[in-house]
C-alpha cells in the first residue's frame, strides 16, 4: 500500500501535482494531510521555502517526494499508464516543459497565489507576473499545436498536464484574459474527473491561510 502526504488542497499546487500524478498513474494510496498551519507546510505554501517536502510518497520501503521524482518513480511502476510520452522526442519535450514549470514562473507564483475557493473578477496582473502567463501560453499553444491535443502532449494526459493543472486553476481564479485554443485547454483540465475531485476536497476544507486569502 502506498501513502501520499499532502497539504491543502486549496492552496498546495505542488500537492495537487503529487495527487494528479499518483491518480493519473492508477496507484492506490490513502492521503495523509499535513495541517495548513504545520510550520514547514506554511512556509512552503507563501513560498518562504525553497524545498517542497510535499507531496511526498512512500511506496512499500520507499520514499519519494518532489513531484519530478514522483512522476518518474510512477512512470518506472506503471509505464502503461503513459505519465511520460514513449517517443523520445515527445518526451524530451514534455520534461523539458515540465522542468521550465518546476523551476519558473516565480512572479506569477507569488501574483497569483493558487486558490480553488476565490475568485477575483477583472484581476489586474501587472508586468511581471504577465511575462510568466505569456511564456505559458506559448508553451500550451506550441504543445498544441505540435502534438495534436486536446491534451499538452496528445491524446492522453501526462506529466506535463498534471504540472500545468495548478495553472488553469490560478487562472480561473484570476480571470486571466486567454485566447480560445488555451481557454479550451484550461476548461478541458478542469473538468477532469479527478480535477474535479480535487476541487470538491478542497471546497470542502475548513482551514484558511489569511495570507493567501487577502483582498487584492
Amino acid at each position: 500500500m502506498a501513502t501520499l502526504t499532502i497539504s491543502s488542497k486549496n492552496y498546495s499546487s505542488w500537492s495537487l501535482r503529487g495527487w494528479l500524478l499518483c491518480k493519473m498513474a492508477g496507484l492506490a494510496f490513502d492521503e495523509e494531510r499535513v495541517p495548513v498551519d504545520d510550520p514547514n507546510a506554511k512556509a512552503e505554501l507563501l513560498l518562504l521555502s525553497p524545498s517542497f517536502l510535499v507531496p511526498r510518497l512512500v511506496h512499500d520501503d520507499v520514499t519519494v517526494w518532489d513531484t519530478l521524482a514522483i512522476a518518474a518513480f510512477l512512470n518506472e511502476l506503471f509505464p502503461q499508464a503513459g505519465l511520460l510520452p514513449e517517443d523520445r522526442a515527445a518526451r524530451a519535450h514534455c520534461l523539458s516543459i515540465s522542468g521550465e514549470m518546476h523551476s519558473g514562473f516565480a512572479n506569477m507564483r507569488s501574483a497569483l497565489p493558487m486558490n480553488i475557493k476565490a475568485r477575483y473578477p477583472g484581476f489586474k496582473v501587472w508586468a511581471g507576473a504577465q511575462a510568466d502567463i505569456d511564456r505559458i501560453v506559448a508553451i500550451w499553444r506550441g504543445c498544441l499545436t505540435a502534438h495534436g491535443g486536446p491534451f499538452l502532449m496528445g491524446a492522453n494526459p501526462t506529466l506535463a498536464d498534471a504540472m500545468y493543472a495548478p495553472v488553469c486553476s490560478r487562472f480561473t481564479t484570476y480571470d486571466v484574459p486567454l485566447d480560445a485554443e488555451c481557454a479550451a485547454y484550461r476548461d478541458r483540465i478542469m473538468a477532469l474527473p479527478v480535477m474535479q475531485e480535487w476541487i470538491a476536497g478542497a471546497l470542502g476544507e475548513p482551514e484558511e491561510l489569511e495570507e493567501l486569502d487577502v483582498e487584492f
